[in-house]
Parts: C-alpha cells; structure tokens; sequence
C-alpha cells in the first residue's frame, strides 16, 4: 500500500511492514509519542492508516443476498439500499463470533466487505452458492478520530458533512479525487472512515494534515490505533477476542491451516495472560460484548439455535474495569525485579498493538473466576488503567471490586485490584452514535 518514501512514513520513528495478504507495504509504529497521539482523540484529531491492512472483498453473484442471509446474523440484505452499510456479524455453530466487519452496497449487484475474510471467502468457495468473490487490492481506508474531525474534512473537501448521521456514508471529492466518507470511528467520539483509489492515497493524507493544521490533527501511530477500542467500548478482534477457526468443524479447521490468503499469525492464535490456558476463554458471543441487538430471527442462520438458547439466560456481559493505580505500579516494579520475565507480561507496554494476538486474563471474586480481561490500556485522557472485561451477569454493577490476575506463569502473577465501571467508558457530547454535530459545530459551507 505504502513504501518507505510515502509521505504518510515520512517523519515516522519507525516502521512495521505488513504482509501482502494484509494490504502489503510499510506503516509507521509512532510519531510523536502514545500520549500526544492517543489525547488528540479527545482535545483535536487524530489521522491514522491503520486499516490500509484490512482485508477488502466485495461479493456477487444471483446467490449473493440468499448467502449473506445465511452466514450472517443481520437483517435481510436483500432491503440494505446501494451505498447503504451495515455492521455484519458471523457466528459458529456454538454462537461465538467467527467474523464481524462493515458491508456496503455498491450497487444492484456487488457488495464489498471490510474484514469479513476469509469467512467470506471459505463459504463462498464451499456451500455451493452461485456467488463470486474478489480480494480488492486498490484501495486505501483512512480514519479521523476526534471532536475536530468534522472540521477538518469539511476543510479539506471544501463542502457541507454535517448531513451524516452515525454509520451513514456519501461520496465527495478532496483535490479533485473521489473519496467515500462513513461516520463511523473506535475512540467513541465523533469520527470518520475515508475510502478511495490506493494511487491516491498519498495525496488525500496529505490534503488532510493541511487541512487539519489549524484543529489539532495529529498522525497516529500503528501502536496507537488498537489503544483507542477499550475507552471507546468497542470490543474488537484479536485486541479483546479471538476467532474459534480451529475449533468450529474440521472442514473450517483444515481449509484455515491451508489458505494461502490468511496470515500465519491468524491460523495459530497465541495467548498469553492468566486465562490463557483454554482457548474458549478468548472467544466471545454476540451477548457477551453487548451486539444482540444486530440478530434478526425471522431467518435460518449458521449458529441460530445455539443463540436463540444463549439469548433465554446470557451469562456473561461487557463492563470496562478500572485497574488499582498503585497494584499496577507493585506489578510493574516487581516486573523490573524478576530476572526470567515472560516477554508478554510486561505490565508498562500493552501487547495488543501486534506485540502478541491477545493477552487475556483471570477476573476473580474472591477465589471464583467470574470472566476474563482484556485489552488492558493506559487511558491518558481519564487517567486511568482500563480494560475490557466479560464477567459474570450477576457482578456486572458499577462500583462492583474485583480481582484481575496478570501474569501468565503462575508463580510470577500479580493480584491487580479492579473495580467495574461504566461502558462505554467515554459517553461525552461528541460520542459519535448520539452526537449532534448541527447544535455543536457551525456549519461552514
């Protein structure tokens, strides 16, 4: 997507190349610091790349809404109107989660997909659906985070967006290239998704900064994107939960371990952390990250009935839980002390950011294990040392003291004091589902 000379690189402090099979070429790890970075989702904006590396695959054919229906739990696709989107989620038979990305109707005809590969790709080449399916190389996917960000494209593409709802989209065009805007961003303030042609990419960055000179923009960080999920209360693959590809079906089992358009990394999930030793630990069903609301039971889908059984007696909810400031500080002191520290448990640099897939870890009550932790962050803005948590239904109340056990050897774990907060942790004006930009940002076009 991006080679070393681009002028998203530019100024980087340093560089991690993706593989090809990820969108390919160079992103920067970090430009000024995680601090600078991470506030300016807060106070101005942030401008990142990080979904360059998102698998794109659109889908057609005459079986191509008959087969959605079926994969997924959504709606009927058949009513989605042309350049209308929706959040998709697939589950196993079991009901945990298998894919979940955005979709858009391009037209009568083809729908395009955002991470819902390889799924995708593995139903369509195997229920025998009349559908066809291309990986989409061509295109660059940028977000701006940030209570400016309004601004800051309306400036850059010299028109009105104060017309976009949440999750809504519509073409405009920045220095003369066509870019698809979607309001939709994981800080949980107001935020927004471009799309355009990758041989612009360049281009359309650099139009951005300009226009964001005067609003606080800041370029963000590869290490910085996955930060933003756990604040923002958006639980998210292989940062909170993990896909059961290896465990749903020898035939899902095989085809993974042999497809050539699938990562390594993504075919042999490495955990690390307390509850790292059953892998069931780091998998997720809709109900327990608060996304039921997007099953539609009026239609026959993969993992229906184990759903319609969870959705009688849901056991486990999403909270954010507020990590002990001064256990963190003993946990990472006693850290510096050990000779022998298991590279994954350093308590002062979070592995989430592509150190390892998924760190996951006991949340106790006492001696009784009531869920497990996730995506453990240091919230700049808040102050505070967050994670996600999916715990027990009858323990998730604000103000609820637990335990949360960090470490991944036994005999070198520490007790880390939590207590159970809000989610989504930030619910201010500018959260971006309920935000109303009319009352809080003049119209400038």
């Amino acid at each position: 997507m991006f080679n070393e000379n681009s002028a998203i690189n530019k100024d980087a402090l340093s560089l991690m190349h993706v593989p090809d099979s990820m969108g390919g070429g160079y992103f920067p790890i970090v430009f000024t610091s995680a601090r600078d970075e991470m506030l300016a989702c807060r106070t101005g904006a942030w401008l990142g790349v990080s979904l360059c590396c998102s698998p794109i695959c659109d889908i057609s054919g005459p079986d191509a809404v008959k087969m959605l229906n079926y994969i997924c739990v959504n709606r009927d696709f058949g009513r989605l109107k042309i350049g209308g989107s929706r959040h998709v989620l697939m589950c196993n038979d079991k009901g945990q989660l298998l894919a979940d990305g955005v979709l858009f109707k391009k037209n009568d005809e083809v729908f395009r997909t955002y991470w819902l590969s390889p799924m995708l790709e593995y139903y369509a080449t195997t229920l025998g659906f009349d559908v066809k399916y291309e990986y989409i190389t061509d295109e660059f996917t940028f977000q701006i985070d940030g209570p400016r960000s309004l601004e800051i494209m309306e400036a850059a593409a010299q028109c009105d967006i104060h017309d976009l709802q949440f999750a809504q989209n519509k073409m405009i065009s920045i220095k003369g290239i066509p870019v698809k805007i979607h309001r939709l961003g994981m800080s949980g303030c107001l935020a927004y998704e471009m799309h355009g042609a990758a041989s612009e990419a360049d281009k359309v960055y650099t139009a951005i900064l300009e226009a964001g000179k005067d609003f606080g923009i800041r370029r963000q960080g590869y290490s910085q994107y996955s930060y933003n999920h756990t604040p923002g209360g958006y639980p998210n693959q292989m940062i909170h939960f993990w896909y059961p590809f290896l465990t749903s079906g020898d035939q899902l089992k095989n085809w993974i371990e042999q497809c050539e358009t699938i990562p390594d990394y993504w075919k042999v999930p490495c955990f690390a952390g307390s509850a790292a030793y059953d892998p069931e630990n780091g998998y997720v069903t809709p109900y327990d990250i608060n996304w039921d609301y997007l099953i539609n039971y009026d239609h026959d889908f993969i993992g229906k009935a184990a759903l319609e059984e969870i959705k009688k007696d849901p056991p486990r909810a999403v909270v954010t839980l507020e990590w002990d400031l001064d256990d963190v500080a003993a946990a990472y002191a006693y850290e510096v002390a050990l000779p022998d520290m298991y590279p994954f448990d350093d308590i002062a640099t979070d592995g989430d950011g592509g150190k390892v897939p998924l760190i996951i870890s006991k949340v106790m009550d006492g001696d009784k294990m009531i869920g497990t932790a996730s995506a453990r962050v240091r919230s700049f803005y808040d102050k505070k040392i967050l994670s996600l948590a999916f715990i027990s239904n009858e323990y998730a109340v604000e103000g609820k003291k637990l335990d949360v056990i960090w470490g991944t050897n036994p005999e070198t774990q520490s007790r880390i004091k939590a207590t159970v907060a809000k989610f989504p942790y930030y619910d201010g004006e500018y959260r971006n589902e309920t935000c109303d930009v009319n009352k809080l940002i003049p119209k400038r076009f």
